[in-house]
């Protein structure tokens, strides 16, 4: 029987995603900057698209544990989700600790990154709520 020595990195990123599937996340809430940390361990731990399958399941099951599906938004998720993919390919290896430093402006919520892309009301429709909308602001 071979086993398999897993990093302390991706024992850390198993550890939050785990944490969040069993529904025992951030004590009561879970804001932007937790998301960005939870889409950072997904991507660490799996293949982009398995990664986002993932993420946005577990997503909308926090959201409907809560009886608020609504809270759960397609295109900021897919958006900022892809965002933070790019970045960590910028820096390969990068811990969460490293990633966050080089990063702020991925974990700013209100005025964020996704201003430089998208127009508010893009943002806050329901067509860009429950389908990914590509950026429409140039």
């Amino acid at each position: 029987m071979t086993s398999t020595v897993m990093p302390s990195a991706k024992i850390a990123e198993a550890e939050v995603v785990d944490r969040f599937e069993q529904g025992l996340g951030p004590d009561g809430s879970f804001h932007h900057a937790d998301h960005v940390r939870l889409a950072f361990a997904y991507l660490s731990l799996y293949p982009p698209l398995e990664a986002l399958s993932r993420f946005v399941d577990a997503l909308k099951r926090f959201a409907d544990e809560r009886r608020k599906p609504q809270l759960f938004h397609e295109t900021i998720t897919y958006a900022y989700f892809f965002l933070i993919r790019e970045r960590m390919a910028r820096v390969p290896a990068a811990g969460w600790e490293r990633f966050a430093e080089s990063n702020p402006d991925l974990l700013v919520w209100r005025g964020g990154i996704l201003s430089r892309y998208y127009r508010e009301i893009t943002l806050q429709s329901d067509f860009a709520r429950s389908l990914f909308v590509f950026p429409d602001k140039f």
